[in-house]
C-alpha cells in the first residue's frame, strides 16, 4: 500500500540532509529512495503513541499548511474530532497560548453581538468591518476553537515547512510527531515517519493509519468509561445499609389493600327487621294508653 502511494519517493539528491541516511535505501536516477520496510515499523510506534494520548483523553494539534495536504488533514482530523491548522501557523500560537485564545473569544463574542441584533445600529461600513474581522478570525482559528488549552502532541505533515510550529513545541516539551522526506532534519522530531510528504496519496495513507489508532484509543476510553460508572454503581449499592435498602425496598414496594369483610346479607335483613319491629311496638303502646279526661267545670 505505501508503494502504491508512492511513500518511497524522496528528494533529488543534492537537496537531502545526511542527517536522513539512516531511512534512505538507495539512489536511482539522482533520486533517494526511502527504505519502506523502517517507514512501517515507524508508523506502528506513531500509531501506538497516539492512541494512547487519545485514550487518556488530551488532544492532538495536526498542523499541514502546504496546498497537497489542506483538505486530507481537515477530513482526517475532524473524523476524530481533533483541532488542525491548515492556514498559516499564527507565530507564538503555543507559546503565547494566551493571546490567541483572547482572538478565538473575540470570535465568539461578535457572533454573540451579531445573533442578539446588536449589530443591527452599525452603519453598513462598520458591520463590513466586523464581517470581515470575523471572516479571518474563522479562516485561521475557527479550527481551534475547541482548544482550551495546550495541545498534548503535535503532528506535523512536511517538518521543514512547518518549523515554526516544531520549535514552539520544542520548546514547550510537546511531543512531535512528523512526516520527514529526505530533505529534512529529523533530530528535533520525536517520531519520525519517513515517506514523501509531496504526494496526496502518500499522505492520506499515513493520516488514515495514525487516525485509525486514534479512534480506537477514544473508543477504548469510551469502553472504560461505562465499565468505571457500572462498577461505582454497584459498589454503591453494595454499601449501601441494609436498613436502608429493607426501608427502600418497603417504600417502593405496592402497599397491600386490607380486605373488607361484608357481613352476610341475611345477617343485616335480620338486624333491619328487629328494629322496624321494636319501633312498631312502641308507636302502638303509646296509641293504647288511656286518654285522662278533664273535669267538669263547676
Amino acid at each position: 500500500m505505501l508503494l502504491e502511494a508512492g511513500c518511497h519517493f524522496g528528494h533529488l539528491r543534492r537537496k537531502w540532509n545526511p542527517a536522513m541516511a539512516p531511512y534512505i535505501f538507495m539512489e536511482r536516477n539522482g533520486i533517494h529512495i526511502i527504505d519502506l520496510h523502517k517507514t512501517v515499523v515507524k508508523i506502528d510506534e506513531a500509531a501506538e503513541a497516539l492512541k494512547q494520548i487519545a485514550k487518556s483523553g488530551k488532544k492532538i494539534l495536526f498542523v499541514a499548511t502546504k496546498k497537497q495536504a489542506k483538505s486530507i488533514v481537515e477530513e482526517k482530523a475532524t473524523s476524530v474530532n481533533m483541532p488542525y491548522v491548515i492556514e498559516r501557523w499564527p507565530g507564538g500560537m503555543l507559546t503565547n497560548f494566551p493571546t490567541i485564545r483572547k482572538a478565538v473569544k473575540k470570535m465568539a463574542t461578535i457572533d454573540k453581538l451579531i445573533g442578539d441584533g446588536t449589530f443591527n445600529n452599525l452603519s453598513k461600513r462598520e458591520l463590513l468591518q466586523v464581517t470581515r474581522q470575523r471572516a479571518k478570525l474563522e479562516k485561521n482559528l475557527g479550527s481551534i476553537a475547541d482548544l482550551t488549552r495546550l495541545p498534548s502532541a503535535l503532528f506535523v505533515v512536511d517538518v521543514m515547512k512547518e518549523n515554526i510550529a516544531v520549535k514552539e513545541a520544542k520548546r514547550l516539551g510537546i511531543p512531535v510527531f512528523g512526516i520527514v522526506d529526505t530533505n529534512s532534519n529529523p533530530d528535533d522530531i520525536d517520531f519520525v515517519i519517513p515517506a514523501n510528504d509531496d504526494a496526496k496519496d502518500s499522505i492520506d495513507t499515513i493520516l488514515t493509519a495514525c487516525c485509525a489508532a486514534i479512534a480506537e484509543g477514544l473508543e477504548e476510553r469510551k469502553a472504560e468509561k461505562a465499565d468505571e460508572k457500572a462498577l461505582a454503581e454497584q459498589n454503591e449499592e453494595a454499601t449501601e445499609p441494609k436498613n436502608m435498602r429493607s426501608r427502600k425496598a418497603r417504600k417502593e414496594a405496592p402497599k397491600a389493600e386490607a380486605p373488607v369483610e361484608e357481613a352476610p346479607k341475611a345477617e343485616v335483613a335480620d338486624k333491619e327487621a328487629t328494629v322496624l319491629d321494636a319501633e312498631v311496638d312502641k308507636e302502638a303502646t303509646v296509641l293504647d294508653a288511656p286518654v285522662e279526661e278533664a273535669p267538669a267545670a263547676e
